[in-house]
């Protein structure tokens, strides 16, 4: 998008066609708290560089996995440290979730290694995938 001077403001069409959305995602977004345009002008919404920049950081906070509830606490905080506590509050969600994927890959490479031809028959598998639903962390040795 071009450079704007100072109060310039952009129609609905030209901040989705900037990020490559359809209008209908922002209106969704209005409806529920996470954008409010800058004013009407004749009956349509017109967007200034702030809202421009809301935009981008709702796209960046969706492909961080927020919701758009999330998202939209963190964009309305009202200081550093409450956006801060959200965005830990992610990452420690973020962290479990990789734990859980590592454990995941664990269990699949000792499957496609196995040396029983029916991996449900061996004894480690059965206790690592008992330990990956319980968090019970023993595991048998690869009978």
């Amino acid at each position: 998008m071009k450079s704007s001077p100072s109060g310039e403001t952009y129609s609905i069409g030209e901040i989705a066609g900037y990020f490559d959305l359809a209008p209908h995602v922002l209106r969704h977004w209005e409806s529920v708290g996470l954008l409010t345009p800058a004013a009407r002008i004749s009956g349509r919404r017109r967007y200034t560089r702030a809202q421009l920049a809301r935009v981008a950081m709702i796209l960046r906070s969706k492909q961080i996995g927020l919701s758009l509830a999330r998202t939209r606490e963190l964009l309305d905080a009202c200081d550093g440290s409450g956006r801060r506590r959200i965005l830990q509050s992610h990452l420690d969600a973020l962290d479990e979730q990789i734990d859980r994927i590592r454990t995941s890959q664990q269990l699949i490479a000792h499957v496609l290694t196995c040396r029983h031809e029916d991996f449900t028959e061996c004894p480690r598998f059965q206790e690592e995938v008992v330990a990956a639903v319980t968090g019970d962390i023993t595991s048998a040795d690869d009978s």
